[in-house]
């Protein structure tokens, strides 16, 4: 299925329905006075977070969402039925913004509702209008229109882990190797063309287990990336939600790369796109350490990130070597992290 993660839709509520104007001519009473009920009031479009999707393609193809208008009032004091709401299922996660980038509401967990478009009310019938100097009015109120605005959606991921790093780091093979996403993986740079959601259990090929987290594996970031350089700046708010980072490095061979200036290049284009995400927790790992050049300069790495305060790790997604390890304390960090949130709260 095709990813989509923006997309803009029309949504409008439905008209109130209008009111009536109308006298009572039973038998029986000649003066039954004003008997107009009022009109039924407009559906709204509801729009709902659907933990079963998880891209916004259904709504790109369809644009405009428009709920039902109320019925008029009749006489008889009947009062007109109400329009029915329009539910919209959205994925959890979704970011709504007005027409001018004003955010309405973040619609994060599963089950939560946003109204998009009120409906309108319904007029009401001449019968509210009679009076003891008024006692036959013609007048019955209109119905108002129904709300209706353009809508900006922005979905970013409900993940509790996010992978970064630069294009073939080795990402893609670290999330097949702890999860059951099969991504594609290719020895070229942007492999990974959209978000990878998988579920982490431990212990690692455990099929039922207490102990898991859902893990991203997003497309790889380069220089300049909250300027739109590369694919991975459409991604960059898909980290937001995380707790945790996995930053990835590697020993490359390609001039002007090297772990440390890697690492602190990614987490300036971080500050750059948001200074919060930037302070996020991360786990920095050396990988593919199968290869010669990662294992030989292991140590050293090692003694420069310590310098700096970091703990390196060291995995093999190949050979499955420190993968064990280095998910274990994903968890716990993870954990962690939502303790102190309940604290808080």
């Amino acid at each position: 299925m095709q990813f989509i993660d923006e997309c803009s839709i029309f949504v409008r509520g439905g008209d109130g329905g209008d009111g009536c104007s109308a006298f009572c001519r039973e038998p029986g009473r000649p003066r039954g006075g004003p008997a107009g009920g009022d009109g039924g009031n407009g559906g709204s479009v509801i729009l709902v977070a659907d933990p079963q999707r998880s891209t916004l393609l259904d709504l790109t193809y369809r644009r405009e969402y428009r709920a039902e208008r109320g019925q008029a009032g009749q006489g008889r004091d009947r009062y007109g039925r109400g329009g029915k709401d329009l539910i919209v299922e959205v994925p959890a996660g979704v970011v709504i913004k007005d027409s001018d980038g004003t955010v309405l509401c973040d619609l994060a967990e599963a089950g939560q509702t946003f109204i998009a478009a009120q409906g309108g009310h319904g007029g009401r019938g001449n019968i509210h209008f009679a009076t003891s100097t008024w006692q036959a009015p013609e007048y019955a109120e209109p119905g108002t229109l129904g709300e209706e605005r353009t809508l900006k959606l922005e979905l970013k991921l409900l993940a509790d882990v996010g992978l970064l790093g630069y294009p073939n780091v080795g990402k893609s093979s670290l999330i097949a190797r702890v999860s059951r996403v099969r991504p594609k993986i290719a020895n070229y740079p942007f492999t990974t063309l959209t978000p990878n959601l998988g579920v982490v259990s431990l212990p690692l090929g455990s099929r039922v287990s207490d102990r898991s987290f859902v893990l991203a594996d997003l497309p790889g970031l380069i220089e300049g990336a909250h300027e739109g350089h590369g694919l991975g700046h459409r991604f960059l708010r898909h980290l937001q939600r995380t707790r945790v980072l996995i930053h990835l490095l590697e020993v490359s061979q390609e001039p002007g790369r090297e772990p440390l200036r890697d690492f602190d290049t990614l987490n300036e284009e971080l500050r750059r796109f948001d200074p919060e995400l930037a302070e996020r927790p991360q786990l920095v790992v050396l990988a593919k350490l199968d290869l010669t050049d990662a294992r030989d300069g292991l140590a050293t790495l090692s003694a420069q990130f310590a310098a700096r305060g970091v703990k390196l790790w060291a995995i093999s997604a190949a050979t499955g070597e420190g993968v064990a390890e280095l998910m274990d304390e994903a968890y716990r960090l993870t954990h962690s992290q939502l303790q102190q949130r309940s604290s808080a709260a």
